[in-house]
C-alpha cells in the first residue's frame, strides 16, 4: 500500500482508496505534512476497512466477468456469433426509429465500458460481456450509445432522448450496475471508496 498526498485548494483533509489499494490524501495548501500523518494515522482503522471492501468489490467484478469464457479462439467466436444475434436486431430496430445510422457496429472484450460511441466516424462497439445481462439491459446499452449520434454528451438532451426512446433506461442502468456491481460510469474510474 502506499499514500500519495495531494495538496490543492481545499477546505479539509480528505483521502480515498483507489482500486489498487492505495491511499489518496488531499491537503488544504500549507497543511503542515505532521498533521496530514496523523490524519492518515487516526484512520487507519477506516483505511483498513475500505482497502478490504475495494478487494471484496474487485473480487467480485471478475467472478462476474469469469462467467464468460473468451480464451479460446472457439468461446470468441461463439461469443461474437451470440453478440451479432442479439445485438444486430436492436442496432437496426432503435437506429431506424431514431433516424441514425451507425457507420459500423463492432464487438470488443473490455470490461471498463458496456459500449462507446465515436462521434467523429459513427461507429459504435459494444463490449462482449453485455452477453452476461438480460435483454433489457443490453438494449438500454443500444440505445444509450445509439443515443451519442443525437447527442454525444451525457446532458439534459441525451437524457430526454433516453427518455424518449428507452423511458426504463434508469432501472435498466440499476439492474445493470446491481448485476455486476460496477461503479457508476460517470464517476472517476479510480475512487472506490473516499472519506
Amino acid at each position: 500500500m502506499s499514500i500519495q498526498i495531494t495538496y490543492r485548494r481545499t477546505s479539509r483533509l480528505s483521502m480515498r482508496i483507489v482500486k489498487n489499494g492505495d491511499v489518496h490524501v488531499s491537503a488544504p495548501l500549507g497543511t503542515p505534512r505532521d498533521r496530514v500523518m496523523a490524519f492518515i494515522e487516526e484512520n487507519r482503522v477506516w483505511i483498513e476497512q475500505a482497502r478490504q471492501n475495494t478487494l471484496a468489490r474487485q473480487r467480485q467484478r471478475a467472478a462476474f466477468f469469469d462467467q464468460l469464457p473468451l480464451s479460446t479462439r472457439q468461446q470468441a467466436d461463439e461469443a461474437l456469433r451470440r453478440l451479432k444475434a442479439l445485438v444486430e436486431p436492436m442496432v437496426a430496430r432503435h437506429a431506424q426509429a431514431m433516424g441514425v445510422q451507425p457507420s459500423i457496429v463492432y464487438y470488443k472484450p473490455t470490461i471498463s465500458r458496456w459500449g462507446q460511441c465515436n462521434v467523429k466516424d459513427r461507429s459504435i462497439y459494444f463490449s462482449a460481456y453485455v452477453l452476461l445481462l438480460p435483454e433489457w439491459c443490453v438494449e438500454h446499452i443500444v440505445v444509450h450509445e445509439l443515443c451519442h449520434l443525437l447527442e454525444p454528451s451525457h446532458n439534459a438532451r441525451f437524457h430526454a432522448l433516453m427518455d424518449h426512446f428507452y423511458p426504463s433506461w434508469r432501472e435498466a442502468r440499476k439492474e445493470t450496475r446491481r448485476i455486476c456491481q460496477m461503479q457508476e460510469e460517470e464517476e472517476d474510474e479510480d475512487e472506490d471508496d473516499s472519506y
